[in-house]
């Protein structure tokens, strides 16, 4: 059975449910699945739990959940500049576990490779500890931290062949190799697509055992998030 579907809309039939956990990859505005958001939005589901490193920002990425009230959890380290994020926050509208993001790499690497907790000294004498057992080992004390799963990862990719191995490009390369191995179902959506044996198989980031349907992307933004320049020199 063919991984390749003809439309973001199509990639994610009969996944999405109420009250499921979704991972979507990007750092900032790097690497997010800009084509498959819109259709979680266009679905309607809600009362989701959302493992990201951030929430998009504003008019983009996962922005367009939290404008729709489709969120009911963030799971993230980083609230940033997005204004609704914190608004929702501060007026008890949604609910936000914030991790190290350290922690939050290592918690969903963890999900992907099956182990279901882990020891780190981050955090530690601070609220990121608060209920949770902390140990002592070669005379420091850590944390145990718990794994991150989620029913479905959205991640985005540049390329992919028919069998779903994965190359990110760049700064794309953040928290989507991680999150395409820690979902019950993977969706990849894909600048190209590209003949199988196009990769050199030291190339590939992430293989194609762990990736379920594969989409061409619609939306290739690729917004600067702080566009910074300097004077040119004369």
């Amino acid at each position: 059975m063919s991984k390749i579907y003809p439309n973001p809309a199509a990639a994610l039939e009969g996944l999405l449910f109420d009250g499921m956990t979704i991972m979507s990859g990007g750092f900032g505005l790097s690497g997010n699945p800009e084509s498959l958001i819109p259709e979680i939005r266009h679905a309607g589901v809600k009362s989701l739990t959302v493992i990201s490193n951030n929430c998009g920002a504003d008019n983009f990425g996962l922005w367009m959940l939290l404008e729709s009230r489709q969120i009911r959890k963030m799971i993230s380290s980083y609230v940033g500049e997005n204004k609704l994020f914190e608004q929702l926050y501060l007026s008890g509208e949604l609910e936000l576990e914030l991790n190290p993001q350290g922690t939050l790499a290592e918690r969903i690497r963890a999900g992907g490779a099956g182990i279901p907790a882990f020891y780190t000294r981050t955090g530690v004498g601070t609220i990121v500890a608060d209920g949770k057992p902390v140990e002592e080992f070669e005379g420091e004390a850590y944390v145990r931290e718990t794994w991150l799963r989620a029913d479905l990862s959205i991640v985005k990719a540049w390329r992919a062949d028919s069998a779903g191995n994965l190359m990110f490009r760049k700064t794309a390369r953040n928290f989507n190799p991680n999150m395409a191995t820690a979902g019950r179902i993977t969706v990849a959506e894909v600048e190209e697509i590209v003949p199988d044996g196009s990769f050199d198989p030291d190339h590939v980031h992430t293989p194609g055992i762990y990736v379920d349907r594969i989409v061409k992307s619609t939306i290739n933004e690729k917004r600067i998030e702080k566009l910074t320049t300097r004077q040119r020199e004369a």
